[in-house]
């Protein structure tokens, strides 16, 4: 049956969702156009298609044990010169996506992996472009900010075409939650990162 590409995150709700993305177009990142704006909780892994049952169950377990929490985000960061991203920073709720992300990762579940570098929660606004247009990022969004409850998190698969779609949500506290129909892909297809 293959393999599946998953990431598991928290979407920026709108309008903050779509204003980042559209930022992020502007400064030439091509790869906005099929990443809708989040959190992440788990990166790109790869998977066996046939998992995915075991995947969505374990999932649902995870948000079953979570609780609403608040999320903020305020300014600007980067990770350069280690890595070419500037993003915008989460000042409140960073603690509770840490914990969380652990449980999704968690050693005895199906997506259990080590990480590159340490968790450290953001929202990618400027990933691998030009350094003038990285700074620019930097400085123009440095007043930014959003604040929402966040309620759950959801699940992505990315296409061939390296758009990331929307598989499912899921709500903390158990409630019940369902897959999502087949969503529409973003108007131009990415590089492949989430």
């Amino acid at each position: 049956m293959g393999t599946v590409t998953l990431g598991v995150s928290i979407a920026v709700p709108e309008p903050y969702g779509s204003l980042l993305q559209q930022r992020r177009t502007g400064f030439g990142d091509l790869a906005a156009h099929g990443i809708p704006t989040h959190v992440t909780l788990l990166p790109p892994t790869e998977v066996d298609a046939d998992r995915r049952p075991e995947i969505e169950e374990h999932l649902a377990r995870v948000a079953a044990a979570g609780r609403t929490f608040p999320m903020r985000l305020a300014g600007t960061g980067t990770f350069r010169p280690l890595s070419p991203v500037v993003f915008v920073r989460v000042v409140e709720g960073a603690s509770e996506c840490g914990r969380l992300q652990e449980r999704v990762r968690a050693a005895d579940g199906p997506l259990a992996r080590e990480l590159r570098f340490p968790y450290h929660p953001h929202v990618t606004v400027a990933h691998g472009i030009a350094e003038e247009a990285m700074d620019r990022a930097y400085e123009e969004l440095a007043d930014f900010e959003a604040a929402w409850t966040t309620t759950g998190f959801a699940l992505y698969e990315q296409g061939e075409d390296g758009v990331w779609r929307l598989q499912r949500e899921f709500a903390f506290g158990g409630a019940p939650t369902l897959p999502l129909p087949h969503q529409p892909a973003f108007s131009r297809p990415p590089a492949p990162s989430l």
